[in-house]
């Protein structure tokens, strides 16, 4: 038994040793999706949110008593963790199961579960037990009075402090952003756009498997006394614009034609979003207005280490500067090469010729070439890369094991523990990493339970899943491009900062840290996805077993850094366009993507296209709101980490043993200032205005731009 409430009655013990093994078993003989009992057919997810408010209503009842505040602390805790599983769970199953059924009955449950969440974010018995709590730090330990704190503040970011009314308006609006952040993304999904191609010489061979073949009645066909029409229609291509399908046309495609069409069509879908982004961010406005803020920039950062939207301007427009001279000459040589190939008949460069020149320039200056680098990256070889990475860093090891019936969502599912020799298992993580028919092209860490501690002797083992979607016909034939591994690195990232923190509250667990820190583990790990040293141990030829050259990782490190000022102005200016968006007083979306374009204007080279509208198809901007900028601080903190912990000696365990103690084992336990300062050393932090942010040094000398 692991009750924790020691005031709790033998009834209320009953129902929590029911609510658990019926949902956290994994691994049964005969197990539900992600090893939970309720999950076994698609209806289940109706039981699973019925038990879990009936869990958290037993809860409520508790804490309502007032007991001394670690407890209050620790029930709070097991609410947040009961509901936090049913919400993680079923936006999982929403993004990955190939069941229909499944994914419908996991959006009704998410549904009813964030409403239940509402009604927690009103319950004043909650907000008083969470101040009691606060108020009686000296009783709690020092996670503890992090997690009171942090627990008030949520509270107080629902909106539980204000009047009535205010309240239940603030509680409508949070119901109708969590239905238009939806929408925005399904729409992203079910309309990618598409081109049309005649004839199909214009796309070169590379390209026909991402194409479905069409036909048009040719000029002259009609009339034709021939009774074969079939000899007068003319064959074509249809292309749906979708990120990686549009990005293989830009970047392939010789025609500029071609490249036009599809830059303008994969930027201007899905056009039903222009509506919901412009409803979102006044919604979202409205919201952060009626607590007590100016805007929604203002109201997200409060809690971030930027703490302000000024803080956070500041710092992208002292990065903006930083890179402009740098990125102004590579604009020029892509300029300049350009009118090389083509001669007077250049004209201006437009956006849809980077990809296409950059790639040919890559290519030429560094005898580069995708399929040659591609074929020493076979997805099993890489998947044994994290293995020896995690075994050599943290000296932990990695057990495939048998998934349960049911509890894989599919069969390439894989299923792994991760295994220390002293602490026994650390958690649990799944490996859905394939593309298939009917999945988004995500790529994702989804967190299905957080760890917590649940008694002196027992500890809530973290679970989580890494999903991409990498294209090949079986697990087997997947190879994966050098900008495939790294987005594999970066997701791993994530995944073992879950599967490596110790927390004693799952509200502290993993990823749940402040946003501009939270991406800091992943973008560290992109750098072991560029070392020769860690890429020998695993990065072998699918074919001829051989180890991939030396030679060959130091063109592609040459290949990447010739535009890296390009690449680092466009992350900047995803960054400034979502302060503005979501930092000023709403507006029209006509008048919105005048800004976007003023924006390009001042802080990249490149034009804007006059009515494309790409924010339209940003995710980031509807799930980060305001907090993007959050990837730039962590380029410039895993830079310094890097540079001052790693980069000696990538793979050993004294290494492994700063990362994991000084970073990772924390999870959000601990000032995230104080994680990288201990861990980077002086220099790495700077205060700025009330609010902190990253040295940028350490890129600059990265990017050889000082």
């Amino acid at each position: 038994m692991f009750v924790f409430i020691r005031k709790t009655s033998a009834s209320l013990r009953s129902s929590f040793r029911l609510f658990y093994t019926a949902t956290a078993s994994m691994s049964s003989e005969s197990s539900g999706l992600y090893g939970f009992h309720h999950l076994k057919t698609p209806q289940g997810f109706q039981r699973f949110v019925d038990d879990a408010i009936e869990r958290s209503n037993e809860l409520i009842d508790y804490i309502a008593e007032m007991p001394p505040a670690p407890d209050i602390v620790k029930a709070m805790d097991e609410l947040s963790d009961t509901v936090c599983t049913v919400i993680d769970s079923a936006e999982l199953c929403r993004h990955t199961h190939p069941d229909r059924e499944y994914v419908e009955e996991a959006g009704k449950a998410s549904l009813r579960i964030n409403d239940y969440l509402n009604y927690l974010n009103s319950n004043h018995t909650m907000y008083k037990a969470a101040v009691k709590a606060e108020q009686d730090a000296h009783l709690l330990t020092e996670e503890a009075r992090r997690t009171a704190k942090l627990l008030r503040h949520d509270l107080e970011k629902g909106g539980i402090h204000l009047s009535s009314d205010k309240l239940d308006r603030a509680n409508q609006l949070s119901l109708e952003i969590i239905h238009l952040c939806r929408e925005f993304n399904e729409n992203i999904i079910s309309d990618p756009g598409h081109v049309d191609i005649f004839p199909t010489s214009r796309l070169p061979k590379r390209l026909h498997h991402i194409g479905k073949p069409i036909y048009r009645l040719s000029s002259g066909a009609s009339g034709s006394s021939l009774t074969s029409a079939e000899n007068y229609r003319e064959k074509g291509w249809r292309i749906i614009t979708e990120p990686s399908y549009m990005s293989s046309i830009l970047q392939f495609s010789s025609d500029p034609e071609v490249r036009k069409m599809a830059y303008i069509q994969g930027n201007s879908v899905p056009r039903a979003n222009l509506g919901v982004l412009e409803k979102l961010i006044a919604a979202r406005h409205e919201f952060s207005q009626i607590m007590g803020h100016e805007s929604y920039a203002e109201f997200a950062l409060q809690s971030n280490m930027a703490s302000s939207p000024e803080v956070a301007r500041s710092f992208l427009v002292e990065m903006s500067e930083m890179v402009r001279p740098q990125a102004s000459k590579e604009f020029k040589t892509i300029c300049e090469f350009k009118r090389e190939k083509m001669g007077q008949l250049s004209g201006n460069l437009e956006p849809w010729d980077e990809a296409y020149y950059t790639g040919m320039m890559r290519s030429s200056t560094h005898n580069l070439d995708y399929l040659v680098t591609a074929s020493y990256f076979p997805l099993q070889r890489c998947i044994e890369g994290l293995k020896i990475m995690t075994e050599s860093l943290f000296g932990v090891t990695f057990h495939m094991i048998p998934a349960a019936p049911g509890e894989a969502w599919h069969p390439d599912v894989l299923k792994i523990s991760l295994h220390d020799p002293q602490e026994g298992d650390l958690g649990y993580l799944y490996l859905d990493l394939k593309s298939r028919k009917g999945k988004p092209p995500v790529h994702a860490h989804f967190a299905i339970k957080g760890g917590r501690r649940i008694s002196e002797t027992e500890y809530q083992l973290p679970v989580v899943a890494l999903v991409c979607s990498f294209h090949g016909s079986n697990l087997a034939s997947v190879r994966l491009s050098h900008s495939d591994l790294e987005t594999l690195f970066h997701e791993f990232g994530h995944a073992l900062h879950s599967l490596l923190s110790r927390t004693d509250f799952q509200h502290l667990s993993g990823t749940r840290v402040a946003l501009d820190f939270a991406e800091t583990p992943s973008n560290l790990f992109e750098y072991y996805a560029w070392d020769y040293r860690v890429l020998s141990k695993f990065a072998r030829h699918y074919s001829t077993g051989d180890v991939i050259p030396e030679e060959l990782v130091k063109s592609m490190l040459g290949s990447r850094n010739m535009f890296a000022a390009t690449e680092l102005q466009r992350q900047i200016l995803y960054s400034l366009v979502d302060q503005e968006l979501y930092g000023k007083e709403p507006s029209s979306m006509k008048d919105m993507m005048a800004d976007v374009a003023n924006l390009q204007s001042i802080h990249t080279c490149w034009k804007n296209v006059e009515g494309t509208h790409w924010p339209t198809r940003f995710s980031h901007f509807v799930t980060y709101g305001a907090g993007y900028y959050s990837y730039l601080y962590a380029r410039c903190f895993a830079a310094t980490i890097w540079q001052k912990i790693c980069q000696d000696d990538p793979l050993s365990l004294a290494t492994g043993s700063a990362i994991r103690e000084k970073m990772l084992q924390h999870g959000g336990a601990k000032d995230p200032a104080l994680i990288l300062s201990d861990l980077g050393g002086n220099g790495t932090i700077r205060h700025r205005n009330g609010g902190i942010i990253p040295d940028i040094s350490c890129l600059q000398n990265e990017m050889e731009l000082k």
